[in-house]
Parts: C-alpha cells; sequence; structure tokens
C-alpha cells in the first residue's frame, strides 16, 4: 500500500481502537474503582453497564448521522468528544459525574466505529482485504490488551489513568486523520423537508429513548433488589416501569417503518434469530468471566493489579492466537466443528471454575482463561460465517447490526449475572455460583449447536 494509505489506516485504528480499549481496561480497575468511591460492586458495575448501553445505541445511530455530518467530520468529531471526556472525566468527584463522562465516552468512540470501517473501503482502494484485517486487529487487540494495560496503569498509579492514557491516541489520530481522511459531502442535508421531525422519524428517536430508559430501569429495579438485600415499593416500581418501557418499544419497533432494532426481522428470518440468540449467550458467558474474574482475584484472592492484568493477558492472546485458526478449520469444515468445539471449551473452562477452591493456586486458572479465549476466537468467526449463510444478501447490513446488538446485550446480561450473583461483595461461595451459572448456560449452548448440525442433517444442506 502506498504511504498516504498507510496513514489513513493507522489514523482509523488509533480512532476505532479506543472503544474496545476503554470497554476492556475497566475490568481490572472495579475494585480500585469500589475503594476510591466507597461503593460496592453492584453499584460500580454501572460503569460497565453505562459504556455498553451508550455503545448499543450510539453505534447504529451514527451509521445514519454520518449521512447528515458526512464521515470524515462525524470521525474528527468522535476525536473531539472522546478526547473532552477523557480529559475531564479523571476530575470527577462523584461516581454520577464519572458514569456521566464514560457515557460520553462511550458516545464519541462509538462515532469512530460506526464510520471507520467505511472510511477504510472507500478510500484505501489497494490491497482492501490487508487494510481491514489490519484495521481488525486495532480492534481485536485493543480489547485483547486491554485488561493488561489496566492492570498496569492502576499498579502504577490509579483509576484517573485509564481515561488520561487515551489522550496519546486520540492525538495522533487526529494528527493524522486531518491530513489524510478525504473531505466527503453529506449525502443528506437539511432542509428541503428534511428538518429535525424527518430525521427524528429516520434515527427512530422514540424507540431509542424506550429502548435506553426501559433497560436502565429494569436493571435499577433489579439491582437495587440485590443491593439493598430486599424488595421495596420503589425497587420494584422501577423495575415493572422499566418491563413496561420495554414492552411499548417492542410494540413501537414492530410498528414503525425506520426501526432502531428491526424486530419483525427475526419472525421473518429464524435462522438468522438463532444466530443472535447464540451470539448473546456467548457473550454472556465470556463477558462473565472478563468482568467476574478480574474481581474476584483482587477482592478474594488478593492478587495485584498488575499480576491479574498478567493472567488476563492469557484470555485476550489466546482468542487473538484462536481466530486465523479458526478462519482455516472453517474455510476447509464449515463452521458447525469450530462451534461445536467452542462451546466444549467454555463447558471444560467452567466446570474447572467450579473445582477451584481457597487453595487452588492462582496460576492454574490460566487453563479456564486459555479455554474461554480460544472458545471467544472460534465462536466469533464461527458465528460470522453462519451469519452471512443465514442472512439474505439484501439484508447483510442489518444483519451485522442486529450481531452487534446481541453482542452489547450478551455483554449487559453477564454484568447484570455478575451484580445478582455477588451482590455488594464477591466472595469464594459467589464465584462458584457463577462458574455452575456459566456451565449450565454452556451446556446449553452445545445443545444448540448440535441441535443445529440435526436440523441441517434432517434437510439434507451440507454442513460445508
Amino acid at each position: 500500500m502506498r504511504t498516504h494509505s498507510w496513514s489513513l489506516l493507522i489514523a482509523v485504528g488509533l480512532g476505532v481502537l479506543l472503544n474496545p480499549l476503554n470497554s476492556s481496561m475497566v475490568a481490572v480497575a472495579i475494585p480500585g474503582l469500589e475503594q476510591a468511591f466507597q461503593l460496592d460492586f453492584t453499584q460500580v458495575s454501572w460503569i460497565i453497564f453505562a459504556f455498553y448501553i451508550a455503545s448499543a445505541v450510539a453505534q447504529p445511530v451514527m451509521g445514519k448521522v454520518s449521512d447528515l455530518l458526512g464521515r470524515r467530520n462525524l470521525f474528527l468529531a468522535g476525536l473531539s468528544v472522546a478526547f473532552a471526556a477523557s480529559l475531564i472525566a479523571p476530575l470527577s468527584t462523584t461516581f454520577g459525574w464519572l458514569i456521566a463522562f464514560r457515557i460520553v465516552q462511550s458516545i464519541g468512540t462509538s462515532m469512530m466505529i460506526a464510520v471507520g470501517m467505511a472510511i477504510v473501503r472507500i478510500h484505501v482502494t489497494e490491497r482492501q482485504a490487508m487494510a481491514l484485517s489490519v484495521l481488525s486487529i486495532f480492534l481485536s487487540g485493543a480489547a485483547a490488551i486491554g485488561p493488561f494495560v489496566g492492570g498496569m496503569l492502576m499498579h502504577w498509579w490509579d483509576w484517573r489513568a485509564i481515561f488520561l492514557v487515551n489522550i496519546p491516541f486520540v492525538i495522533g489520530s487526529i494528527i493524522l486523520a486531518w491530513k489524510t481522511i478525504p473531505k466527503d459531502e453529506p449525502t443528506s442535508a437539511v432542509g428541503g423537508g428534511r428538518n429535525i421531525r424527518y430525521w427524528s422519524k429516520q434515527l427512530d428517536a422514540a424507540g431509542i429513548i424506550l429502548f435506553a430508559l426501559g433497560l436502565v430501569a429494569l436493571l435499577i429495579g433489579v439491582l437495587s433488589v440485590k443491593s439493598s438485600g430486599h424488595v421495596t415499593w420503589s425497587n420494584a416500581g422501577v423495575g415493572i416501569i422499566g418491563v413496561v418501557l420495554l414492552i411499548v418499544f417492542v410494540r413501537l419497533e414492530q410498528r414503525t417503518n425506520h426501526p432502531f432494532i428491526p424486530l419483525r426481522t427475526f419472525a421473518q428470518y429464524p435462522a438468522m434469530t438463532w444466530v443472535n440468540v447464540e451470539y448473546m449467550l456467548v457473550n454472556l458467558l465470556f463477558y462473565s468471566l472478563f468482568f467476574g474474574l478480574p474481581s474476584y482475584l483482587q477482592t478474594v484472592r488478593h492478587v495485584s493489579e498488575f499480576h491479574t492484568g498478567m493472567l488476563m493477558l492469557s484470555l485476550g492472546l489466546c482468542s487473538l492466537a484462536a481466530s486465523p485458526f479458526a478462519g482455516r478449520w472453517i474455510d476447509r469444515s464449515g463452521p458447525r466443528p469450530a462451534l461445536l468445539a467452542s462451546a466444549i471449551l467454555m463447558v471444560t473452562g467452567s466446570v474447572w471454575l467450579v473445582t477451584l477452591n481457597e487453595h487452588t493456586p492462582v496460576s492454574s486458572i490460566c487453563f479456564a482463561l486459555a479455554a474461554f479465549g480460544i472458545s471467544n476466537g472460534l465462536n466469533n468467526v464461527g458465528l460470522q460465517a453462519v451469519l452471512f449463510r443465514s442472512a439474505p444478501k439484501e439484508m447483510i447490513g442489518t444483519a451485522s447490526g442486529l450481531f452487534n446488538t446481541s453482542r452489547y446485550l450478551g455483554t449487559i446480561l453477564s454484568s447484570l449475572l455478575i451484580g445478582v450473583v455477588m451482590g455488594s461483595q464477591f466472595s469464594f461461595e459467589g464465584f462458584r455460583v457463577l462458574g455452575i451459572i456459566l456451565t449450565v448456560i454452556s451446556t446449553l449452548l452445545v445443545a444448540l449447536y448440535v441441535r443445529r448440525r440435526k436440523d441441517m442433517a434432517r434437510r439434507s444442506v451440507p454442513l460445508t
């Protein structure tokens, strides 16, 4: 590739890595945040919820907003928002303000994710497959090393560092992006009937508000019950309001012409629906370990942030190493053998967590981390392959959007599961219960993969 293309690719890569990096670094920082703000895990888990709910809403919306603002402008705006949030968040005096800046940071980084791939596809015309694979390394690599980076920062400084570390990446991306990303004209202009009301309908503003408020209210209701230890009229009422809002959201999405989440698609394409269910379960399993294990290691086993980050690195590295192997395996044998192997690995890793006791060497946890890491690499490639086979060609864009939404829902559910099981404080007994639940879910995943294999055999469809 030409020098200009490499500079553009690095500019976009430095921007898009901020979302996975910031979503993963916080895994090791949670115990430190509990201490700094004198909160329990259930309360601090909102640092995870806030980021993923905001990302789930912002990423699909920002793709449409780029039609209004232009891709280059949206990318630079995302960098500016991320810079401001990363600079101001360390000044937060209360946890509420920290959550607010975390949401702003999520929205800013989502702007870049939404248009980054499109910018590379349009403006890097030679060796495009290689360019996209490099961009994928920025994304997956940032997620893989996030806990390690978070552990190092927490060991040498405190929680403020996980925000300030973004600034060099943002500055580097701004300088390169300003020079290398060509200007593009918005494909849709405001005016001519395309006013605020028009864009509100196009973006499904009502659906977005109902989805976000309903999900937040439901989470507040459930987690407040676990945190307080008893049901009160107030937390029950908040939970019920959340359920009602989500029901209204579902009804609205079924009627609107431009739904935020096209629920009618699930009914029309059941095979694609099952892929999304499986991807949600996969992420529920993976992120339950991803966010739960660092807190267990630091709170229960008294492992330092430094060594926790080192241990968690094995999870990300195994996932990265498994991805290219998964691609070759799936090209040769189809996705189903790889997916079945990944589910069995998750069962093995979950059972291993259940067998741990207070005297088990901490290093043995690497076995479970390796099992989940390899499984994650196989699942990411395998389920995407199944998605593209189950979705009609004209719906690939919609299918990809739903696929990402399933990932965010799985991640949110993982944090909810940890909060419900652990409550206000991590314990050895709670972690064992979490391991049992993960074993049950991973066994269910095995059953789902086997069911698909039998269904395909019954229909005489080749497995490859």
